[in-house]
């Protein structure tokens, strides 16, 4: 896969440093920048990396901070325990997901990302997964973009939000 050099550069400014792995960009802010990239099941010197879906725009991971603090992630992994329709679907992300990464490269791993198929450990890469996938295969991804809708996706996401 090619990546431009303005999506490299783009996520480049977003992250503060050279993106790693970077294949893809998985998914775009309105503004048409990257949000999401989609990067290698192993880094250039062969460490193994299971996120295949990195959230880069910092607008959006600002956003995705805040849920995060406010415990969303506890909430989502208590309704994992009461809820088995909810746990069957997560359950399935969690395949799919590991199924896209071993497409590219099998890591040997059931590991993937997030804390799936268990608990919820990381919103970001969840959020990062609907964005890249859709919207029906990360319940939890879906969900915390639907408490974000009033604020994202609008406007222009491309530089650092400090708020």
């Amino acid at each position: 896969m090619t990546v431009s050099d303005e999506d490299r550069a783009a996520v480049a400014a977003q992250l503060g440093r050279a993106p790693r792995g970077m294949r893809a960009v998985a998914a775009r802010c309105p503004s048409g920048h990257p949000a999401v990239v989609q990067t290698s099941p192993r880094l250039e010197d062969g460490t193994p990396f299971p996120t295949l879906y990195y959230l880069t725009c910092s607008r959006l991971n600002s956003y995705v901070s805040r849920l995060e603090g406010a415990g969303l992630m506890k909430e989502m992994t208590d309704r994992l325990a009461a809820d088995e329709q909810l746990a069957e679907r997560y359950r399935r992300a969690h395949e799919v997901y590991l199924a896209e990464r071993d497409a590219i490269e099998p890591l040997g791993t059931t590991v993937t990302a997030g804390g799936m198929p268990d608990r919820v450990k990381c919103l970001h890469v969840h959020v990062a997964h609907s964005l890249a996938a859709g919207r029906g295969v990360n319940p939890f991804g879906d969900e915390a973009l639907d408490l974000l809708a009033q604020w994202w996706p609008s406007g222009e996401c491309a530089s650092k939000v400090k708020n």
